[in-house]
């Protein structure tokens, strides 16, 4: 593997120097990786968001079919700026067999031993399909990561098992909890804090709603399952931010609450849905109604990321345990594209070059012995297809 080394730190140069940071495009470096694995015979399939500023990369080698195997990397990064990086985040740094750089570890360098092993798995693959799916704004919702499971139901494209190379310094990781993240706004009426009865405080409110936040954290910790792994077991809710008002006595007209919750299981987020919706329609909104008609509750999803949920049955994690040596499987606190694949009717596990702890920091990195050790790997699902 060792001239697929060379290949892959190659690439993952040319990757770091796209700067795909969530808010600008990333069809540079989606027509650069599609250029890459078409001329390795790959089936290159580009879907563009609504306003064609971004783009998800599908590309196939092998045969035609369902049952195949994906490789799925995400192509954007967190930003740099306000961090003390000792060296350009954009250009790929090599010291003490490390390689620097944003998106180094999470996750440019999986992406780049992916596609450094296209001529391999092209001249091996013969028993399912490999694909490769490189998806945009995973950092930002998994917005991409989302629409591909649109695309790949659109088209009827069935593959079986999701192998998401995200850094967990290639330990196989086969669950993780989901993460979603709402903003719930009131509107209210505005008014003189001498005569609060003839207004409606959209920041009182917003605290009735926090304080139901509270209530259900302490209720979800009796709904965990008994066999959860997950640390802590149960589904957590955290209140990040309550901000409205304008003046000590002005009554608020509005007013923000941004929170979040991390299930371990679907089947809590729904409960915690369905309680909140009828706390606002039952309780808190015929009272602000009273005063002001208008009064309103509204909540924005920034995003609903599913988790990866544990399974007995799991071909994706066998798989990777075979090719790894490892034996067993674990959990992370962080979440990651897998639980889409899963939701789509796929296997899944996450297994890939680097570590989590470096991720998002300055002077990210990711080093040699781990992209070696991804590529051997890679390299040893590719003799698995040739059959």
């Amino acid at each position: 593997m060792t001239t697929h080394l060379a290949d892959t730190v190659s690439l993952l140069r040319d990757l770091i120097a796209f700067p795909t940071v969530s808010e600008v495009s990333n069809l540079d470096m989606i027509a650069y990786l599609a250029h890459r694995l078409e001329s390795h015979g790959a089936r290159i399939e580009i879907f563009h968001d609504a306003i064609g500023h971004k783009a998800n990369l599908f590309a196939t080698l092998g045969p035609e079919g369902d049952g195949g195997i994906v490789l799925s990397g995400h192509s954007d990064v967190v930003p740099v700026a306000e961090q003390d990086w000792t060296s350009p985040p954009f250009e790929l740094t090599e010291k003490d067999g490390r390689l620097y750089g944003r998106g180094s570890c999470d996750m440019k360098g999986f992406i780049a031993a992916a596609a450094a092993m296209t001529p391999y798995f092209a001249e091996r693959v013969r028993d399912r399909p490999i694909h490769f799916a490189f998806t945009y704004d995973e950092e930002v919702g998994c917005l991409g990561g989302q629409a591909l499971i649109e695309s790949l139901k659109a088209r009827g494209i069935r593959p079986s098992v999701a192998i998401i190379g995200e850094p967990t310094m290639m330990r196989v990781i086969e669950g993780h909890k989901g993460c979603y993240e709402y903003t719930t706004r009131f509107c209210g009426q505005a008014g003189h804090g001498s005569a609060p009865d003839r207004g409606v405080n959209a920041v009182e409110y917003a605290v009735r709603y926090v304080g139901r936040l509270l209530d259900l954290k302490e209720a979800l910790r009796a709904r965990a399952p008994e066999t959860s792994r997950f640390d802590p077991p149960w589904t957590t809710i955290n209140t990040g931010s309550l901000k409205g008002g304008v003046a000590h006595n002005v009554i608020a007209s509005n007013a923000s609450v941004d929170w979040e919750m991390r299930p371990v299981q679907a089947a809590d987020a729904l409960f915690v849905k369905e309680d909140l919706r009828r706390y606002c329609e039952e309780m808190l909104l015929p009272r602000m109604r009273q005063i002001c008609p208008e009064a309103s509750i509204t909540t924005e999803v920034i995003g609903e990321v599913e988790g990866l949920e544990p399974t007995e049955m799991n071909e994706a994690r066998d798989i990777v345990m075979e090719l790894t040596g490892a034996n067993g499987a674990d959990l992370v606190p962080f979440g990651t594209e897998a639980g889409l694949f899963q939701s789509y009717g796929m296997s899944a596990v996450v297994c890939g070059p680097g570590s989590i702890e470096q991720a998002h920091k300055p002077d990210e990195y990711v080093s040699l012995d781990q992209l070696q050790q991804c590529l051997d790997m890679l390299g040893r699902l590719g003799d698995r297809l040739a059959a």
